[in-house]
């Protein structure tokens, strides 16, 4: 299966950690690539182009030239108001990898070509999964059911099968993931790579407040609402939190009207907070060093005991 050669020999795990609103920063990004995992950022956890400038020369000087690439998320539609300066920014530091949501433009999948950079696009559906492919991206993040933020409801299997179909890109895949076993079975069932969010929030490096990780921790999957009704477009967040922001996840209002009335400093994803199915199986807040390290032995053993079975 297709790894682009600027990634072949530069990765322990074939993973990503998901660039995430508001929990992914420098240090996060830089220990997750000194580990052998792609790390990432999304371009807005910075508040201004020169902020987002710095960031990247810093996480380029401390990676160093051993670490794994990291990538940047931008946001691709007419809402982002800064995308034309942060593509330049982007451009003209030569950032590895970019991972393009909520739009596949060719200008912008050109730009990132034009010094050799990698453009994966977040797709939800077959629709879009074909626009992204015209528009001459490199890979594609299928998001499926139970990824965290915003997600698709396609059964993984079903949707990375049908999207093989007519792209020969690098395929990865989203939703649930936790584990290195869960990286195993991505890849056996036709991804490159695997993207993971969730786990990453719960982490020492992790820009994500304690009570965040703590509630990640408590969680379990019954605990994610799947709902348009906090940013308008379907994502998935923590029924505690929706619960502490005086909401009921059952009975959720329409987009745009106040999530927490008499209380309107509260929004996503400042005080509502994102999660995916993964969380079961996160119990605790290590260091990301020691996290990617658990990632890795237990991929392994996974890879280990199909190969037996195989054998047997």
């Amino acid at each position: 299966m297709p790894i682009p050669a600027a990634l072949k020999g530069r990765l322990a795990l074939p993973a990503i950690a998901a660039p995430m609103f508001l929990v992914s920063g420098t240090d996060l990004v830089v220990e997750t690539c000194r580990a052998g995992v792609l790390g990432t950022f999304p371009a807005l956890n910075q508040r201004s182009t020169e902020g987002y400038g710095e960031w990247l020369a810093e996480i380029r000087e401390r990676c160093g030239d051993h670490a794994a690439p990291f990538g940047v998320n931008l946001i691709v539609h007419r809402s982002n108001a800064r995308l034309q300066q942060d593509l330049a920014e982007t451009v003209k530091q030569r950032v590895p990898v970019i991972i393009t949501s909520l739009g596949a433009v060719q200008e912008v999948v050109d730009a990132i070509h034009s010094y050799g950079g990698l453009v994966f696009h977040d797709v939800i559906n077959m629709r879009h999964a074909r626009k992204a492919a015209e528009a001459g991206v490199d890979g594609l993040i299928a998001v499926t059911a139970g990824a965290g933020g915003h997600a698709g409801t396609y059964n993984p299997f079903a949707f990375l099968h049908e999207i093989r179909q007519f792209f020969s890109g690098t395929l990865i895949l989203s939703g649930g993931m936790s584990t290195g076993a869960h990286i195993a079975g991505a890849r056996a069932a036709g991804a490159d790579l695997a993207y993971l969010g969730t786990r990453f929030i719960a982490t020492t490096e992790s820009r994500a407040p304690e009570t965040y990780k703590q509630m990640v921790i408590a969680a379990e999957a019954k605990d994610i609402v799947y709902t348009p009704a906090i940013s308008g477009v379907s994502a998935n967040f923590l029924r505690a939190s929706l619960e502490n922001a005086g909401l009921d996840p059952d009975n959720l209002p329409d987009y745009g009207k106040d999530v927490a009335p008499g209380n309107h400093d509260r929004r996503a994803w400042k005080d509502i907070w994102s999660a995916g199915h993964g969380v079961g199986a996160i119990r605790d807040v290590p260091s990301t060093a020691e996290l990617c390290a658990r990632l890795k032995q237990e991929y392994r053993e996974a890879i280990q005991a199909l190969a037996a079975d195989l054998a047997a």
